[in-house]
């Protein structure tokens, strides 16, 4: 069932982005789909990955539920996010590849936004 639409997909977006500076993280390229996220990321080497994507689903998930009584009424008692979580290196195929590879993961019909910064 889609969650990440409308205005849950728009704070989605924002809660991202600020998530992201206040940890030094960049993001280069990202889609908002219906139900998951697509985001190429430059992690500051203090951070660990796991650490990196905790922080982004943790704290999201955490806002978001409060923020939208119909979300946290739809999930209580669960996660509002998937326990697992998909990561690549960008170290064998340029930058460019990664983000035509999230450009094409982007619906049809955008309702997303989600741009390169």
């Amino acid at each position: 069932m889609p969650v990440l639409q409308g205005d849950v997909g728009e704070r989605a977006r924002e809660l991202l982005r600020e998530i992201s500076r206040s940890l030094e993280m960049t993001i280069y390229a990202g889609a908002i789909n219906r139900d998951h996220v697509h985001m190429l990321l430059g992690i500051p080497p203090h951070l660990s990955v796991s650490k990196a994507v905790q922080y982004l689903k943790g704290k999201r998930s955490h806002r978001m539920l409060s923020e939208f009584p119909a979300l946290r009424k739809r999930y209580w008692g669960q996660h509002l996010w998937g326990r697992g979580y998909w990561v690549a290196t960008s170290g064998n195929v340029t930058d460019e590849v990664w983000k035509k590879y999230i450009e094409d993961q982007k619906p049809e019909v955008s309702d997303d936004h989600f741009k390169v910064v």
